[in-house]
């Protein structure tokens, strides 16, 4: 988009944004002065239509979230009858064993109920056929409250002072499970949730037969998690599309020689807290705004933005207190007189770009996360790009770095492992970034267009969940004007 309010009417120094923003296509002009709305030119149909059509912020304010607190329990029931039976049959595990406790809880007691634990206790899922049975081992009093809220089919009160691990290691005997999955993983860190003394007073109550059937479970976790309920796609599409709307318009706030990238990221925050929505990953660098060479995952910077740079904004929030995004958006600043960036540098976007379709028409069921990467790679190589340490994706929805196929691997030259080896199936959402590298100034320093989207998994391939980027957002410079050569 061409023609930005000056939004900065003093120093960036003393910069405070507005306590509240106009919304929707009225808000968006209303952004603008007169005397520059008419330019707002830049972006294409396809973009800006998915912008004005999107969610209109207003819909979004605290009072009328995207999600409420209140849909995840009934959709956390959902997943564990659906989806759980699935996931434990392709990880080939009959039982599961999740000990939840008050304080130091395991980080996915969330997702199977016992999130408000105060007493230890235990939650088993038995795989019958083609369902899964919950049953809760809990101390009386907690009990009665699990009764109402867990997702389970059963919650047994034991008497304050009952040997919790004797009564699990009676069911798990009565059961005659051959693989009993446990949360301890070295390499899926919120499949690692079982401490020590907990897995060592789990082991002294088993039968030394039931302790060899003990495995991680870390592919249960991956299968079950990665995939999203058709609902729960839904609310991340509109999540993302607000996600993106709100790095549309501030970068409509920044005047070149002004503007700091903390400038950028102060006004997502302001914007986050008037729309009641929370980070998608550590406040601290979210949004991580970024003008200069590439700093990775990172706060933003006091730098002050200049003609002819790159902005790179990569940027989440959490709707329903639950679902995050990862988007980023780019921007470019014209020198004055400029109406469109240098040839070389719309080239770079446009590479960068291709790498993000590259990588969207390999994503597809049956493939291995390691061959979206391999894909990338291969283009990246082509086009002239200087090497990416990061891999190109990631899966996203509970956390921005969810758990299930990892999009990375090849950068290495090496075979695919690990999360890279995992298979993507239908429902999984993906952040995903495609890649144009160059060098820039120091020593190991870069700059990178990343052209990070959202999609989801379909049964035939995968779609974006908003209309990508097409066009770099542009950004003029004031001053006086000149001749484009």
């Amino acid at each position: 988009m061409v023609g930005f309010a000056r939004f900065f009417a003093r120093t960036p120094h003393d910069f405070t944004p507005r306590a509240s923003l106009p919304t929707g296509r009225e808000g968006m002009m209303a952004f603008l002065p007169e005397r520059t709305a008419p330019r707002m030119t830049r972006v294409r149909h396809a973009l800006l239509s998915a912008l004005l059509l999107a969610t209109p912020i207003a819909s979004a304010a605290p009072a009328d979230p995207i999600a409420s607190q209140d849909d995840w329990p009934r959709l956390r029931k959902e997943r564990i009858q659906k989806l759980l039976p699935q996931a434990m049959a392709r990880a080939n595990v009959d039982a599961w064993v999740v000990i939840c406790r008050e304080n130091d809880n395991d980080p996915l007691a969330i997702h199977v109920g016992c999130e408000n634990a105060g007493g230890t206790a235990a939650f088993l899922f038995l795989k019958q056929d083609a369902a899964v049975r919950g049953v809760a081992l809990s101390p009386e009093g907690e009990a009665t409250a699990l009764r109402d809220v867990a997702p389970l089919d059963e919650v047994v009160p034991l008497p304050r002072g009952t040997n919790l691990y004797a009564q699990l290691a009676s069911r798990l005997a009565a059961a005659k499970p051959k693989r009993i999955a446990v949360n301890s993983s070295t390499s899926v860190a919120v499949a690692d949730g079982l401490s020590a003394t907990q897995r060592a007073a789990l082991e002294k109550a088993l039968t030394p037969a039931l302790r060899k059937k003990l495995v991680s479970s870390e592919d249960l976790v991956s299968e079950w998690l990665s995939v999203k309920l058709p609902e729960e796609v839904d609310i991340l599409r509109k999540a993302a599309a607000l996600t993106s709307q709100m790095e549309i318009e501030a970068y409509r706030a920044v005047v070149p020689g002004k503007t700091r990238d903390v400038d950028v990221a102060r006004f997502l925050r302001q914007r986050m807290a008037e729309l009641g929505v929370g980070d998608a990953w550590a406040p601290d660098q979210n949004p991580n705004v970024q003008s200069g060479p590439t700093r990775g995952h990172s706060h933003a910077t006091e730098r002050v933005i200049q003609p002819g740079d790159f902005i790179q904004t990569d940027f989440g929030i959490r709707v329903g207190g639950m679902w995050v995004t990862d988007i980023q958006r780019f921007a470019y600043v014209l020198a004055p007189g400029e109406t469109q960036p240098p040839k070389e540098a719309l080239e770079k976007w446009e590479k960068g770009k291709k790498g993000s379709r590259i990588a969207l028409a390999t994503l597809k069921p049956g493939v291995r996360g390691w061959d979206v990467d391999k894909a990338q790679r291969d283009w990246m190589r082509e086009a002239g790009s200087a090497p990416v340490m990061w891999g190109t994706g990631h899966p996203v929805g509970y956390w921005a770095h969810d758990v299930g196929p990892a999009l990375s691997g090849a950068q290495q030259g090496k075979p695919a492992a690990g999360q890279a080896a995992r298979i993507v199936r239908p429902g999984q959402v993906f952040a995903f970034d495609g890649f144009f590298a160059w060098p820039d100034g120091g020593e190991g320093e870069q700059r990178i267009i990343a052209v990070e989207e959202m999609a989801v998994v379909t049964e035939t391939g995968a779609e974006y969940l908003i209309p990508p980027q097409e066009d770099l957002v542009l950004i003029p410079s004031p001053g006086p004007s000149r001749p484009v050569p």
